[in-house]
């Protein structure tokens, strides 16, 4: 993330504060909200619960930007909004985890924000010292980069998998149940909080996106080191299933085009 950054994605946020700050604001309160709210409703076991919640209160992937490209949306926003909550991540998904996932397992918050540093923050300040200092070794390697993302990923949820074997096979359909759900009323409920604040259509796909994908890889991580093996497993489930049905939902818009969404203005002297 931080080789990919640039001046003008920074530039956005303070152009456009308010769309950034609706985005960031619906991440850190739909999606811890709706993570306690699916695990209440289906029963998950505690560890399971405290997974999927700790899946709500990370910030938002970096697969969001891409999948806005390919639905037309914001693309500079989407970006300003992953940065944002990223970088906020080390406060609110700590503080959350503890809030809202206290109650299933013991949360230390602040042994997690420093892993949030460590995990995030300082890779992402190196990112940002190599772009500035070596920018031409950047450029070259910026290509094989979403390479390297898919391959780390891929590992974190082979790792989570071989640990939750007996979680899977016992709530396995259950886990993925509540990672739908959670996922789903996470892009409903984006689109409907932009939409409530008159955003442009761009910005509500966008925001949709923003607010129903997480940066599960985070969440898994951060679960193994400060939970459970198996409170790693719904982060796992859910870095294979948002790619998916963010894929899904960009197809969908893509093929929809934007003038479908857009509401026509009455015509004069016509009466509503």
């Amino acid at each position: 993330m931080g080789l990919t950054l640039t001046p003008p994605d920074f530039a956005v946020i303070a152009r456009r504060p308010i769309p950034v700050v609706i985005g960031v604001v619906a991440q850190f309160v739909v999606m811890p909200l709706l993570g306690l709210l699916v695990a209440s409703v289906l029963g998950l076991p505690a560890a399971l619960a405290a997974g999927v919640i700790l899946v709500g209160c990370c910030p938002g992937g970096t697969a969001s930007n891409v999948v806005s490209y390919l639905a037309k949306g914001d693309v500079a926003l989407s970006v300003a909004m992953t940065t944002v909550s990223t970088l906020l991540a080390p406060i609110f998904t700590p503080l959350l985890t503890l809030w809202l996932a206290g109650q299933y397992l013991p949360v230390d918050a602040g042994s997690m924000a420093w892993s949030i540093v460590q995990i995030v923050l300082i890779p992402v300040a190196l990112g940002l010292a190599a772009r500035l200092l070596l920018p031409r070794l950047v450029a070259a390697a910026l290509p094989v980069l979403p390479w390297i993302s898919v391959a780390a990923i891929t590992l974190v949820v082979m790792a989570v998998v071989g640990l939750s074997a007996d979680a899977i096979f016992s709530a396995g359909l259950l886990v993925l149940l509540a990672v739908i759900l959670h996922n789903g009323l996470g892009f409903a409920l984006g689109y409907t909080a932009a939409r409530l604040f008159k955003l442009p259509v761009r910005a509500r796909r966008t925001t949709a996106i923003e607010v129903g994908m997480q940066n599960s890889g985070l969440a898994a991580g951060l679960a193994r080191t400060h939970m459970t093996p198996e409170s790693a497993l719904p982060a796992a489930i859910f870095s294979v299933w948002h790619n998916v049905s963010g894929a899904l939902l960009a197809a969908y818009w893509r093929r929809r085009g934007l003038a479908d969404e857009v509401q026509p203005a009455p015509e004069a002297g016509v009466a509503s």
